[in-house]
């Protein structure tokens, strides 16, 4: 490109290290020389009074100057005169597109001008191998029939263009497929998993009838109800008989052995007997207790006291429970109305020592100490006052000895345990309830 010294000199910068005053720049001015008027007296022929001082053109064209695209990273500075040579080579200035597409472009930027932007420039598409233009290449690009993208069914396959309507209607993985037998739509690789469930999808009688072939869901009623011959067992089988045949033969074994099941039967009923007595015998050892301390929960008192005084002697019994796993077997029983010395007036309590499995084992007389205590059922336990009572068994006493098969009618204990007026001035009745414990301790300390 072809400067004149006036386009060079507009957008010229002088270093400050050149300048011929300190701290100032070296501006490019013409001289100050005086340029006398032409007039029709003095007439062309005075060239001096036309062109510039030619010592100053020399001053000027010898200043060091930067590089017009110097903002744009260029590191050329030097004599001026020598500017237009070096802007025939700068790599930042601008020159005609080679493509004549009538850009000017720096050469920095020209190759990739020519390679990506240029509207002249050509380029091949990397999928089909066509030559374009550059504006027509950027048409073609997102629309080549040979380019391969990802299946909008997200199936994870790349296929051309071309082919993606085919794909995706025949080969996707993904795409929606009525079943031959139920008609249902399903995605394409989980038709194979509904065959295995489909209730239509068509299987053969295992038995290998003369039957057609059937739907999967019809196949149990045909079995049951329509094969013929299909083995059934027969309903005693349970009770161990072991035929099986078909329907026809299983009537005919059912008529024909009626005394034969009716014996299987009695059997099967009086083995389970003796399994449900095991089991009751194994289930109420397991429930009893053997911690030698009974918690005895005493519910509906109302009704129960009214019934009590009623009924004479009527006496309530509490669940037997032991000392240890091989210990004494104790009961304990109360009277709500009380008896003997509490009768109509106090609660009663005693205890029993009822036959044990161990009681040839045991030492006789029972000799532990026994403690009842009625609990205080206060909102606030620390301010709960229980009322106990104990005693240490007197081994004289025939009551402690030990127990014969059939156990005495009466324990030992308190007959005025606690007044009916006691139960009403705290809280040992709560929701009509009233609990009771009994100790059983071997180390014989009585409770105060």
């Amino acid at each position: 490109m072809v400067r004149s010294l006036a386009q060079w000199t507009k957008t010229l910068s002088f270093p400050a290290r050149i300048s011929p005053q300190k701290h100032q720049q070296h501006q490019v001015t013409a001289p100050k020389s005086e340029c006398p008027v032409i007039s029709a007296s003095t007439g062309p022929n005075n060239t001096t009074d036309i062109y510039p001082d030619p010592d100053s053109e020399k001053a000027i064209m010898g200043s060091v100057v930067y590089c017009i695209h110097h903002k744009e990273g260029c590191k050329w500075t030097g004599e001026l005169r020598k500017l237009k040579a070096h802007l025939n080579t700068c790599k930042h200035d601008a020159v005609p597109c080679t493509n004549k597409c009538g850009a000017q472009i720096p050469r920095v930027l020209m190759e990739d001008h020519l390679k990506y932007t240029c509207p002249q420039r050509r380029a091949r598409c990397e999928f089909c191998g066509k030559d374009f233009t550059g504006h027509t290449l950027e048409n073609h690009s997102g629309s080549c029939g040979f380019e391969p993208i990802y299946c909008e069914n997200k199936c994870g396959m790349k296929v051309q263009r071309r082919h993606l309507t085919q794909h995706k209607a025949a080969e996707c993985s993904k795409r929606l497929v009525p079943c031959r037998y139920c008609s249902k739509e399903f995605v394409a690789d989980t038709l194979q998993v509904h065959h295995t469930k489909c209730g239509r999808f068509p299987v053969a009688c295992p038995n290998q009838c003369d039957a057609s072939i059937l739907a999967r869901e019809d196949l149990d009623l045909h079995l049951k109800d329509q094969c013929p011959v299909f083995g059934i067992c027969c309903p005693f089988r349970d009770a161990g008989c072991r035929f099986k045949g078909n329907r026809y033969a299983l009537e005919k074994h059912v008529d024909e052995n009626t005394k034969h099941h009716l014996e299987r039967m009695c059997f099967v009923v009086s083995k389970q007997q003796h399994q449900i007595a095991s089991l009751k015998s194994t289930l109420s050892r397991m429930s009893l207790n053997y911690s030698g301390t009974l918690i005895w929960k005493i519910s509906d008192y109302t009704s129960k006291l009214a019934e009590a005084k009623t009924k004479e002697g009527m006496e309530l019994v509490s669940p037997p429970f032991y000392t240890s796993q091989y210990g004494y077997k104790l009961q304990a029983s109360v009277f709500l109305n009380g008896n003997g010395a509490g009768e109509n007036s106090h609660i009663s309590t005693y205890i029993k020592i009822l036959p044990g499995e161990y009681d040839a084992l045991l030492r006789w007389p029972f000799s532990h100490s026994v403690s009842f205590t009625l609990f205080d059922q206060s909102s606030v336990p620390e301010n709960a006052c229980n009322i106990v009572e104990s005693f240490i068994p007197d081994p004289t006493w025939k009551n402690f000895q030990r127990p014969s098969k059939e156990p005495d009618s009466l324990g030992f204990g308190f007959p005025r345990f606690v007044s009916h007026e006691m139960l009403k001035k705290r809280n040992f009745l709560k929701d009509d309830t009233m609990f009771i414990r009994v100790k059983v301790d071997p180390s014989k300390i009585v409770a105060v």
